[in-house]
């Protein structure tokens, strides 16, 4: 929640927080989630958007096969906005946040609903896999999988691929609408998943179409992944306001000169 709260409002926007899931976490993992009901879930939701317009939905963490539904229901009373949804299937060290239960409902309800999905190369296979694979999908198979499942856009992250560069691929119906090559930083990372979403959400919520979007908030998040911090005994921080830093700095030097 954190990580959404400062990507958007970096990228001038204004969130409003829907709580799915209460955590126990540090930088370096999750001990413990405990689920909001799904009735706590759709009020928080249906109160914000009776008294504001929103621009966007950014999905992260679901929590439970309940709170899945919930969300779905209110999705689809609101078809023009843009849905990103981020399918947190584990966090970063490997801890689950989803079984499959909760994974076959995703596929049915929210992605048929979704603008973009954002799953890493592991979640994607997981996500695309069938019980007829006699081996493990090809990512560009993953994404059509995923595609034909209803989103109308898919953005596999390969920084769990080996290779010396990250690369970012983005399909839609027709196939691969763009591929992003990324210098691969050498740390690992707190909340770069969700900071990726976010920023696409922010960029949807500002009037870019979405492979536009999706190119800069890869580019939005490299920057913060790259003037990232290590305040805990885990994983490097994201810098969101990388720029405001950069800024400062320069005013400073021209201070001093």
């Amino acid at each position: 929640m954190q990580a959404d709260l400062l990507t958007l409002a970096s990228m001038g926007c204004h969130p409003l927080s829907v709580l799915t899931a209460l955590t126990v976490q540090d930088t370096r993992g999750v001990d413990g989630l405990l689920a909001v009901e799904a009735d706590w879930v759709a009020d928080q939701a249906r109160k914000l958007l009776e008294d504001m317009p929103v621009a966007a939905f950014k999905l992260g963490v679901l929590g439970s096969v309940e709170n899945a539904a919930a969300i779905a229901e209110i999705l689809a009373d609101y078809p023009n906005v843009p849905v990103v949804l981020d399918p947190v299937l584990a966090s970063g060290r490997g801890d689950a946040f989803a079984g499959d239960e909760l994974i076959e409902l995703m596929c049915e309800l929210l992605m048929p609903q979704t603008t973009v999905l954002t799953p890493n190369s592991l979640e994607a296979r997981r996500l695309a896999e069938s019980d007829d694979d006699e081996e493990e999908p090809a990512l560009d198979a993953c994404g059509a999988r995923l595609v034909g499942l209803g989103c109308e856009y898919v953005l596999i992250t390969g920084t769990h691929e080996a290779g010396v560069d990250v690369i970012n691929t983005l399909y839609d119906e027709g196939g691969i609408v763009r591929t992003d090559r990324w210098r691969r930083l050498p740390h690992g990372f707190h909340g770069s998943g969700c900071t990726l979403a976010s920023a696409i959400a922010a960029t949807l919520a500002n009037g870019l179409d979405v492979p536009e979007a999706v190119r800069e908030a890869q580019e939005y998040t490299w920057q913060a992944l790259a003037a990232g911090f290590r305040p805990g005994m885990g994983q490097h921080l994201p810098d969101r306001f990388f720029w405001a830093r950069a800024l400062e700095r320069g005013s400073q030097s021209e201070g001093e000169t």
